[in-house]
């Protein structure tokens, strides 16, 4: 199951280095194009300049045409002539607007002081100069802004496709769990209902043999196992129960089928009543799944703490042990279906107390805190309304 957890890592990583190399190729694909492009543009406004020069100082023996169609060409560079003072002149390729154009363009100026170098125009018949501020076109802007629509396009559909294969594989893995459950459940119907019926002819035979009451006490679990099975997939039935008593039946419970080397102890941190909407059968299945993973974790000695506390609006659960522990990058991964620590196992405990609490009981199942080698607490948050 590690391996397939593993596989499935790798895969969603690949992906994600696949799509940044993608946005990284085409960034630097872009910039290389765009800064060919800003280069022709200098050039193209340098002869704009020298054309606008030459319009100033025309004569009648200038060829106008050929320098009116230079300047007339320039129909994507934003452009403003100023006199010495950085009063307008003329502008070209700019949307000016009708009201407050002087305080417009004032600003506009100073926008381009601080992006390109002015080009000078020298009028030496009249020994004044001209200024020529320019900007980049929009298809070059677009060009560098395009690496990063790109990658918001990609993550985009990096995210839907994410979320896409979560809901169809967690629609499909819920079919599989709750086919699975009624399956078992229905199975173990048969055999239990058969085995009560042979207890009770038992009984009638031997009717001072203790061992058929505790014989009975098993069938019994078998059948509360199997009602457990059979409520997964279904609507929860909630009712208002006291936690003080669910919690001591499965830690007695848990008592009597574990290790005289193992203590399990159960504590409150008030002797005030506790009650809280439960399917009491579900919600102990989580606590006997948490407390076998300790026992299992635990190495055959040691503790298993339950300590609980509540306020106004909910109930906290920390259930302790001292035991291997885990890893920080293993506190999210534990509860995916599939995946487990041990060398035999299905991986489906954990990821089902989680589905029992936050989707059946509206509370929360996590990590609280964990230390290899010293032990690790889970918490259990349930809503007390």
């Amino acid at each position: 199951m590690n391996k397939v957890y593993q596989t499935n890592q790798i895969l969603k990583f690949s992906f994600i280095v696949g799509a940044m190399l993608i946005v990284l190729a085409s960034t630097i694909f872009t910039n290389r194009l765009a800064g060919k492009l800003s280069v022709e543009e200098q050039k193209k406004i340098e002869i704009w300049a020298e054309a606008t020069r030459q319009l100033i100082l025309a004569d009648e023996t200038t060829d106008m045409n050929f320098i009116l169609k230079i300047i007339e060409g320039n129909t994507t560079i934003p452009v403003i002539i100023t006199d010495e003072n950085d009063s307008m002149i003329d502008y070209r390729n700019i949307k000016a607007p009708v009201k407050n154009s002087e305080d417009f363009f004032r600003t506009k100026i100073i926008q381009l002081k601080n992006k390109k170098p002015k080009l000078e125009i020298a009028l030496k018949e009249t020994n004044t100069k001209q200024y020529i501020y320019y900007d980049d076109s929009m298809l070059l802007k677009q060009l560098y802004i395009f690496p990063y629509v790109q990658f918001g396009i990609i993550f985009s559909f990096f995210i839907i496709v994410i979320l896409a294969f979560a809901s169809t594989k967690r629609a499909e893995q819920n079919k599989v769990w709750v086919g699975l459950s009624k399956e078992t459940a229905h199975q173990l119907g048969t055999p239990i209902s058969s085995l009560l019926a042979w207890i009770e002819l038992l009984k009638l035979r031997y009717q001072n043999d203790t061992l058929i009451n505790d014989m009975e006490k098993d069938v019994n679990r078998l059948r509360v196992i199997a009602d457990r099975f059979s409520k997964i997939g279904s609507k929860p039935d909630l009712k208002k129960s006291d936690l003080r008593e669910t919690l001591t039946n499965a830690v007695n419970y848990m008592n009597n089928r574990s290790s005289n080397k193992i203590e399990i102890s159960l504590h409150f941190a008030s002797e005030l009543p506790v009650t809280v909407p439960l399917n009491v059968p579900l919600f102990e299945w989580v606590i006997e799944n948490l407390c076998k993973n300790a026992i299992d974790a635990l190495n055959g000695a040691g503790k298993i703490n339950l300590n609980v506390k509540n306020s106004d609006n909910e109930v906290i659960i920390d259930v302790s042990d001292t035991g291997k522990g885990l890893e920080r990058n293993l506190y999210q991964a534990i509860f995916s279906p599939g995946f487990t620590t041990k060398e035999r196992g299905w991986g489906l405990g954990l990821s089902l107390a989680k589905r029992i609490i936050e989707e059946y009981h509206k509370g929360k199942i996590f990590v609280k805190h964990s230390e290899v080698n010293v032990g690790t607490t889970f918490r259990i948050i349930l809503p007390t309304n």
